[in-house]
């Protein structure tokens, strides 16, 4: 007889044939086959699923109102299988459990080279490498039980089983995580789970998921991440909607890798906090007179409905700042507010603590009144002193309490009082190895020790800079990193330019209308063997893995490089992200995402699996993170040595020649890297160059840390269109929605003199028109007779009853909703023989072609292949 049955399996001799077979002991079965391990974990699910249907079969008709252990399967699950079934259809019945159909295996490296390849616009918009997972790697089959790569993404889809085997890659293991990524309303939204016991394993707190594995008949289930065997909560099969069993292969957690379950009392320190927003406005001369704070006034006043606050707690306050301190007295049921100037420069006080933080609801006379005539109240205005920095020490006295979100307008560097600072820019220092001082903090650390002060009482600080000549964002952008907010700048801002007023407008509605997570903490767990080793973003790290976040922004990304510490033996690896926080709506909720990835160790399905967006998201932070430490010199060649150090290898390892080579060959997922970090080296933030303000360069910075995957490639390598000569469908609308003309490669060479051209990055649109332009073009578009009556800059398009006028409008609106977040970028208009520095600026965005000091995406490919040839990899 054969020895090794699998459990609960016996093997009989056929008296009348002499033949051997096999009997379950548990179900009675009996088949001339043995069965495999992977039948036999098949046949005790259908096992679980007959007791179930006995446990009911049992009952009376009048179902108990709380039933000790209920498990039931879903709906069209197949009943245990009949003794003389062939073992092919348990073997089909087993497929559909699986996360990857047949067709879809594991992908092996396909290689290719660079040199002479024209790099192909459209391929930045493709997917990451598909992720396979081994057959039943999740309790059911749903096509959501893995996060989308717009929520959760890996460098590497494939993790190497060790850490040696990691490093001989030469590519980095990190995360991106978007945990808050908008969700339009066509899309599906995050399932919300009510129950009373939240089930979490008992060692590592990983939350119950897609991955977990249910044993001894379903009243437990084993940790997919360190496979502790944990008790199924009593109610897990019980909906109390409808007061009847469920289905559990139904349930939101086992089948949504983005799932938020509504937190019970255990997981709250103090009650819900309400939200709350602390306006601090610079009236100085300089921003009343260009308009900022009139502005920004009656945006806020228009915004007031839009406000998270559907339970009428939301509290507000306002605090104006020029030489003094001015605060408003904003009693409820008046619509007088008092204001009380606070003189005291270096210990500040809050002369009415009760009347000065007000809700929303009760005090909205007094707001409406305070911010219609609060630009007139200062245009007497005459000083360029700005306490900036005493006021927010004063606003961060007045929330702590509560926490909540500081949101900062200022249009002058804050020069008196607490955490004054002065004007540092020096433009003999740009472009050589001392202008990475210009990208770090002054003022001795105050904002820094400050910021931590906000994370403690769960404050955030968003910067509205509108500095002009200099606003020092290196140093004042310290507040959004460390407190989890985000920094917007406007140079050269004046209201009385329509273009200035509107995108100001946007941004600052969408901030204050986005519902926020408020008091938040994140955490990263993985499978034992895998360990979180360094975070990027904005957040302060309050312990070695829990990041203290006191608000978390929609379309804000965070990065976390990955340490195998132990071999992994196991077929695949799960990455569980929660966020706890607080929801604008006072609710406490624990936002839980999960990514499973294969192990592997064969090179050619790790190289296969390399996402090389997500990549350049990792590499673009530690670039930013370099230039602040040491100097942009070093974040360029840091990027340069990764990149050669990435492709050195995969010759090495994938390809059998050795020595010099005219070839440069990269794996086809990765062929576009190249390409995206000669983008980053071109970009404000890190390009060299002695004509970049420090301002410029340190906002780039924020936007290069901060933005999302999806947002971070069109700021790497823009988009560009020809619009003179674009199809006749784009521009309008089919099934699919507006019709966009064809992405052209980023160079020169693809402008014609009388052509007219889209350049955009997310942030800027540039329309570029050729000094041959006809006409008749200029007309439709413009409303203009001739080229020459066109004024480069700044400008709002023309809506004008024409067709051409029609779809480019179309496509101008459609560029600017197209990408996540909040930021609207202006529209310039650039003439190819008007100013010069307006057309220098349009043309350092072509990536392709040579610019300054850069090189061009020849001579690129060129140089890190001499590199390679020159260099050793082993």
């Amino acid at each position: 007889m054969s020895n090794n049955l699998p459990p609960g399996w016996s093997a009989h001799i056929d008296p009348s044939t002499g033949q051997e077979y096999y009997v379950n002991s548990l179900t009675q079965q009996s088949q001339w086959e043995l069965p495999t391990v992977q039948n036999t974990q098949k046949q005790r699910r259908h096992l679980t699923h007959q007791q179930a249907q006995k446990y009911y079969s049992s009952q009376p008709a009048d179902v108990p109102q709380q039933p000790t252990q209920l498990f039931t399967p879903g709906i069209g699950q197949q009943q245990p299988m009949q003794a003389q079934q062939p073992i092919q259809n348990l073997t089909n019945d087993f497929q559909q459990f699986s996360l990857s159909h047949p067709q879809q295996q594991r992908q092996s490296a396909n290689s290719i080279n660079l040199i002479g390849q024209v790099p192909d616009p459209n391929a930045l918009e493709n997917d990451p490498p598909m992720i396979s997972l081994p057959p039943n790697a999740t309790f059911s089959q749903s096509p959501t039980a893995n996060a989308h790569h717009s929520f959760k993404r890996s460098t590497l889809n494939v993790i190497p089983t060790t850490q040696s085997l990691l490093n001989k890659f030469k590519i980095p293991l990190s995360l991106v995580i978007t945990p808050y990524r908008s969700v339009s309303s066509t899309e599906e939204q995050i399932p919300v789970i009510s129950d009373s016991v939240i089930s979490r394993c008992r060692r590592c707190r990983t939350y119950i998921n897609p991955y977990v594995t249910f044993l001894e008949g379903g009243t437990r289930w084993k940790c997919s991440i360190c496979n502790l065997s944990n008790e199924v909560p009593q109610m897990f099969d019980w909906d109390p909607i409808t007061n009847q069993p469920a289905d559990r292969f139904k349930r939101a957690e086992l089948n949504h890798s983005v799932v938020e379950f509504v937190a019970p009392s255990e997981y709250m320190v103090r009650p819900p906090q309400p939200p709350v927003y602390a306006f601090l406005i610079d009236v100085s001369y300089t921003s009343v007179q260009s308009g900022m704070v009139a502005t920004v006034a009656r945006t806020i006043l228009e915004t007031l409905d839009r406000i998270p606050n559907e339970d009428g707690r939301t509290k507000v306050c306002l605090i104006a700042v020029d030489h003094a301190l001015h605060f408003f007295n904003l009693p409820p049921g008046s619509t007088d507010p008092n204001m009380l100037v606070v003189g005291d420069l270096d210990d500040p006080f809050l002369p009415t603590p009760n009347d000065l933080l007000v809700n929303l609801s009760e005090a909205r006379g007094a707001i409406e009144n305070l911010l219609t005539n609060l630009s007139d109240m200062f245009q007497t205005a005459s000083g360029p002193e700005s306490a900036m920095g005493t006021a927010l020490k004063a606003a961060v006295q007045l929330i702590s309490p509560f926490g909540g979100k500081i949101m900062v307008m200022t249009g002058q560097l804050p020069n008196v009082g607490q955490g004054a600072l002065k004007n540092r820019e020096d433009l003999k220092i740009l472009g050589t190895p001392k202008e990475s001082t210009l990208l770090q903090a002054a003022g001795g650390g105050f904002y820094k020790n400050l910021a931590i002060d906000c994370s403690r009482s769960q404050i955030s600080v968003d910067m509205f800079l509108f500095g002009h000549p200099y606003q020092d964002v290196a140093t004042l952008q310290c507040l959004p990193k460390y407190t989890s907010g985000q920094t917007y700048f406007y140079p050269g801002f004046n209201a009385s330019r329509t273009e200035d007023a509107l995108k100001l407008a946007h941004e600052l509605s969408t901030v204050l209308s986005s519902p926020i997570a408020l008091e938040a903490v994140m955490r990263v767990r993985a499978t034992r063997g895998v360990r979180m080793s360094e975070y990027h973003g904005n957040f302060f790290v309050r312990s070695t893995d829990l990041l203290a976040m006191p608000t978390v922004p929609i379309d804000q990304s965070y990065c976390c490089e990955i340490t195998i510490e132990e071999n992994l033996n196991v077929p695949f690896v799960v990455f569980q992200t929660a966020v706890l926080h607080t929801t604008c709506y006072g609710e406490r909720r624990i936002r839980v995402i999960t990514l499973s990835l294969p192990t592997s160790s064969n090179p050619s399905e790790i190289y296969a699996s390399a996402d090389e967006q997500a990549i350049a998201t990792l590499l673009a932070n530690k670039a930013v993170e370099r230039s602040q430490s040491a100097k942009l010199e070093d974040a360029r060649d840091a990027v340069v040595n990764k990149l050669v150090d990435i492709l050195g290898q995969y010759k090495s390892i994938m390809t059998s020649g050795g020595g010099a080579s005219a070839q440069l060959m990269i794996p086809e997922n990765l062929k576009n890297l190249p390409l995206l970090m000669l983008g980053l080296l071109k970009n404000v933030g890190i390009r060299q160059s002695s004509h970049i303000p420090s301002d410029l360069r340190a906002y780039a910075q924020c936007l290069l840390t901060t933005l999302p995957t999806q947002s971070l490639i069109p700021y790497l390598y823009p988009t560009l269109y020809s619009l003179h000569n674009m199809p006749m469908e784009a521009g309008t609308i089919n099934e699919q929605g507006l019709v966009m003309p064809p992405k052209l490669n980023l160079t020169i060479e693809k402008f014609e003199r009388h052509g007219l051209y889209l350049i955009e990055d997310g942030q800027h649109i540039f329309l570029w028109i050729g000094r041959d332009a006809v006409p008749q073009l200029v007309l439709d578009v413009f409303n203009l007779p001739s080229l020459q009556d066109l004024r480069p800059g700044k400008m709002t398009l023309p809506v004008l009853e024409n067709p051409m006028s029609e779809r480019l409008n179309a496509i101008v609106n459609k560029v600017r909703e197209s990408r996540r977040g909040p930021y609207r970028p202006h529209l310039y208009l650039v003439r190819e023989d008007g100013d010069p520095s307006l057309r220098s600026w349009a043309l350092s965005l072509l990536v392709e072609d040579r610019f300054e000091m850069g090189l061009s995406y020849t001579q690129w490919l060129s140089t890190l292949r001499d590199k390679i040839n020159t260099g050793s990899y082993n």
